[in-house]
């Protein structure tokens, strides 16, 4: 399909049937290119991320989705319009032809209790995020589409000095996996224990690396992901499957003389592996639980042994705010830091690919899908 003078191909997502069933497959359409407001812009998309997030969006698995939607909240492309004042952080303005990457989250209020008591941007209740509560009514607000709308407010990041292949393999589990490394509290020397190998789990361990830990371990599948996982720095990796919990714990004080990690990392996803990350981290250690975006259910611990007799400091991690989002674009500029994401492996898919793309991301086959529309 190619799109008219005034309209973008997109990939749309109309949502489950039900929920709690399989969504419906994404179909292309002609989506109006919208008549800028002032201090807006239009960007022309050169690549845009495939996570785990989008396959629990296409089965209604997040709750407040606007269906149907366009999806793709990480993207980098080149602005093709600007109308009016449109800056970067330092209030330079932004030119038309620039390469830029923006932040997915829009209209966080700062004046709220959330933001100015709790300090807690990631939990304003005036957060919108593109390509997840945006719909196809707030007009071309997702990715996998070949503009994205960058409404006034959006924030923009000047991509000059980094790779936008090497940006969009991480993706948003860039600004995620550093605000989990900072929940972690991450000491020079530290044994960090990594449960997960998707691309939150890769980027974990590329940060805890970064922030100084001398050992760092990851549990994860399968072998493709953890063969990725050691280029970026694991020193240990342990393919879970056929792995009883007892084994893998055993496993883990194999490499910790016996005590546990010093920091633990979750990132998978299964409710168990939150138990198992408590039980896997040392006394008086720290588990961060940053992989549980979506509701897979409950779980069962013991808080006596488990949680307080281990005096264990256990953090939640939700999402990222701005300065997470800024400073990965500025560690990709730093060569080596560039490096080790350079490590991740991707396939590309266009915009009549997505519903292969989430097939492959959801059975594990990829470890980072990028969509590249079509001009």
């Amino acid at each position: 399909m190619t799109r008219s003078n005034r309209s973008a191909v997109a990939a749309i997502m109309p949502g489950p049937i039900a929920p709690g069933t399989r969504g419906r497959d994404c179909e292309l359409r002609e989506v109006p290119l919208p008549e800028l407001e002032p201090n807006s812009a239009l960007l022309r998309v050169e690549f845009s991320e495939v996570c785990g997030t989008d396959v629990y969006l296409r089965d209604g698995r997040l709750a407040g989705v606007p269906y149907p939607i366009i999806p793709g909240h990480v993207s980098v492309g080149v602005l093709e319009q600007i109308r009016g004042d449109f800056f970067d952080i330092d209030g330079s303005p932004f030119a038309e032809g620039d390469r830029v990457t923006f932040l997915d989250v829009h209209k966080t209020c700062n004046a709220c209790w959330s933001c100015l008591v709790a300090k807690a941007s990631t939990r304003c209740p005036s957060r919108k995020v593109y390509g997840i509560t945006y719909g196809l009514e707030d007009g071309l607000t997702g990715g996998w589409s070949q503009y994205v709308y960058l409404k006034p407010g959006v924030r923009a990041i000047r991509m000059d000095g980094v790779s936008s292949e090497t940006f969009i393999a991480g993706g948003c589990s860039l600004p995620t996996a550093m605000h989990a490394v900072e929940r972690g509290d991450i000491a020079f020397a530290d044994t960090v224990l990594v449960l997960g190998s998707g691309p939150v789990g890769l980027s974990a361990i590329a940060f805890s690396s970064l922030r100084g830990a001398a050992k760092l371990l990851c549990i994860g599948a399968p072998d493709a992901r953890l063969a990725t996982a050691t280029a970026m720095g694991a020193d240990a990796v342990l393919n879970f499957e056929g792995k009883s919990q007892d084994q893998r714990r055993d496993w883990v004080l194999d490499h910790t003389s016996g005590r546990g990690a010093d920091v633990t990392i979750e990132c998978s996803g299964a409710p168990i592996a939150v138990t198992q990350a408590m039980r896997m981290t040392r006394d008086a250690g720290r588990v961060v639980v940053v992989g549980q975006y979506t509701d897979h259910g409950e779980v069962a611990f013991n808080p006596h042994l488990d949680l307080n007799k281990k005096h264990l400091d256990v953090r939640g991690c939700w999402g990222s705010d701005y300065s997470h989002f800024h400073r990965v674009v500025e560690m990709l500029r730093v060569p080596r830091a560039a490096k080790i994401w350079s490590h991740i492996p991707v396939e590309r898919f266009p915009l009549s690919g997505v519903n292969d793309a989430l097939a492959a991301v959801e059975a594990g086959k990829v470890v980072k899908a990028l969509v590249v529309p079509e001009s």
